[in-house]
């Protein structure tokens, strides 16, 4: 299946260790999305923006990939799935269920997702957008 990260799960070697057969395809753009930073956790969340985009890596992982994945992800509680379609391909990532307000993130989780950034070859400056309130 194919799986779109736009958060830590862009870090390469951390997506490898926690999804043993993901493999990462390339980098694509998610539109009208916007990317922002929320809960206690200050994790990485995306909604719905107009005329905006997020910046991401798209991976093909399999079953037991996305079974860790929900597990990581506190999928139901905290994230719910979301499918969208790239060139006719289903393509499945997530988004908070509850849409608290923006919450700077830990620096320890911003240095990982700055790290994919550069895994995935991603403008930074989607990043820095995201983290001016």
């Amino acid at each position: 299946m194919l799986y779109f990260a736009y958060g830590s799960n862009l870090h390469h070697y951390q997506m490898k260790r926690r999804c043993k057969d993901s493999i990462f395809l390339k980098k694509i753009n998610l539109k009208d999305f916007r990317l922002t930073f929320r809960s206690k956790y200050r994790a990485a969340d995306i909604e719905h923006k107009k005329n905006s985009m997020v910046p991401g890596g798209l991976f093909e992982i399999s079953k037991s990939d996305e079974k860790k994945l929900d597990v990581y992800e506190d999928f139901p509680i905290l994230y719910k799935k979301y499918y969208f379609y790239y060139y006719g391909k289903k393509v499945m990532t997530y988004t908070m269920v509850k849409k608290t307000t923006f919450k700077f993130p830990t620096e320890r989780y911003l240095n990982i997702v700055k790290r994919g950034y550069k895994d995935c070859k991603l403008d930074m400056k989607h990043l820095n957008l995201a983290l001016k309130f």
